[in-house]
């Protein structure tokens, strides 16, 4: 099986005859691009949308708020700037009726997951590609079938662009589906998401106009050209717009009954609060802090009013990393620095051990309230993932500890029986822990 399949099946059954009209699966005539064949092109574009919206409110609402332009030769497929939808009509032609819903709900899902303004400093092509990875797999589970050799992998599936773009490697010779119009491309020396053409390529020499209007009765002249990419302010108030459009949608959908599946799913994720795991790993350490108030008396000479002071007690964190190879040297640096933060802010001394199958030959690494938390400068490893040997450790110790943190991607062996202490994982990746509480770092 190819590590990036992409989907080949072009043998779909008609849908079902519907008020709207039933499945066309066009013919791949020759015809001349005039303004009936566009006009012909858009009612194809206008009756699937109108099947989304009886059948999947949810996505129907979200794709009615991109209005539909025809756009000339820059366009090689279908394309977004996160207020219209652009397509090549000639593609569109290309397509059945299923395909064309699917090429309307992925640009539109583009947008309502606000993935224009949520790059960062990521590559623009990685980024392109992660963003595409990450819709793709979520509608084919959902029963809608791609153009031709769209990519379609199911190890992404449930996963967001943040979470797939570590994953994708960087000499990748791959192509997003479609053109994101949002970003900017000069800030970016990588390929480009224009279907392999860069954009001064795209910027092709304009026909007279005599020839483009010859025998095309207008219709190639009424089309759109490459719109500007976005400006920061534009970008953050079209992410506000689409959050709301999203929220709105999400509640037309669950009123009719027709909001469940993945995309249930997606939608708490997206409108919940969104907190970084430094935040969450500061809070959940705050509830192990042992500050309180003491009335007991402090001295005798201090009179007979008793006056509450606030009294610290010393807690004892043991800290884990997973050295299997998967976690890089920079993500662990960061989390050093995060856990060394929240040390010196609740009284806390740290016992660090590092493992792979087995822990590192120097561990542990014993750091008291006072002193600064410096990570050593080599802790071998590369090996598999084996979580036993910090419980054992741990267990083997004559006093108990107040809480361990272990960073890692979870693709090990975990222990069988549950500890009898809280234990928090930093989980680099997708994968899902038997026990404990997990916190997603990337």
């Amino acid at each position: 099986m190819d590590k990036y399949p992409t989907w080949k099946d072009n043998t779909i059954k008609p849908e079902p005859v519907r008020v709207v009209g039933e499945d066309i699966v066009p013919t791949q005539e020759k015809y001349t691009l005039n303004t009936e064949a566009l006009e012909a092109i858009k009612a194809r574009l206008t009756k699937a949308r109108t099947q989304l919206i009886l059948d999947k409110p949810f996505l129907g609402n979200l794709v009615l708020r991109l209005p539909l332009v025809a756009a000339d030769s820059w366009c090689k497929t279908s394309a977004t700037d996160a207020k219209s939808f652009y397509y090549n009509p000639e593609f569109i032609d290309s397509l059945n009726n299923h395909q064309i819903k699917f090429v309307l709900i992925h640009e539109a899902l583009h947008c309502a997951l606000t993935h224009f303004a949520r790059r960062g400093n990521r590559t623009k092509h990685k980024w392109d590609l992660a963003c595409d990875f990450a819709i793709n797999p979520l509608l084919v589970k959902e029963g809608f079938h791609p153009p031709i050799d769209v990519p379609i992998f199911q190890q992404y599936s449930g996963m967001i662009a943040e979470e797939i773009y570590p994953m994708i490697d960087d000499n990748l010779n791959q192509e997003p589906m479609d053109q994101h119009l949002y970003d900017d491309q000069a800030n970016d020396d990588s390929k480009q998401s224009d279907g392999g053409m860069r954009e001064d390529q795209l910027q092709q020499e304009p026909e007279p106009e005599s020839k483009a209007n010859e025998g095309n009765q207008g219709g190639a002249s009424s089309l759109a050209k490459q719109p500007a990419i976005l400006r920061p302010d534009e970008i953050e108030k079209l992410a506000s717009e689409w959050q709301k459009n999203l929220a709105s949608s999400a509640q037309l959908a669950q009123q009719a009954g027709k909001l469940d599946g993945e995309f249930a799913k997606l939608i708490d994720f997206f409108l919940q609060p969104q907190v970084s795991w430094q935040a969450l790993l500061a809070q959940y350490m705050s509830t192990f802090a042992r500050d309180d108030f003491s009335y007991s008396r402090p001295s005798r000479r201090t009179g007979e009013a008793i006056l509450p002071a606030l009294k610290s007690h010393q807690i004892d964190i043991i800290v884990a990393i997973d050295t299997s190879g998967s976690i890089s040297q920079e993500e662990v640096n960061e989390f050093v620095s995060e856990v060394s933060a929240i040390k010196s802010n609740l009284r806390a001394s740290i016992t660090l051990l590092a493992c792979d199958d087995k822990l590192c030959e120097h561990s542990p690494w014993r750091f008291e309230a006072w002193d600064e938390l410096q990570f050593p400068a080599a802790l071998g490893g590369g090996k598999g993932t084996n979580f036993n040997p910090v419980f054992d450790y741990i267990d083997a110790q004559d006093s108990a500890c107040d809480v361990v943190i272990y960073f890692t991607d979870a693709k090990g062996v975990f222990p069988k029986v549950e500890p009898n202490y809280p234990v928090m994982w930093l989980i680099k990746g997708k994968e899902h822990t038997p026990w404990g509480t997990r916190i997603q770092l990337n």
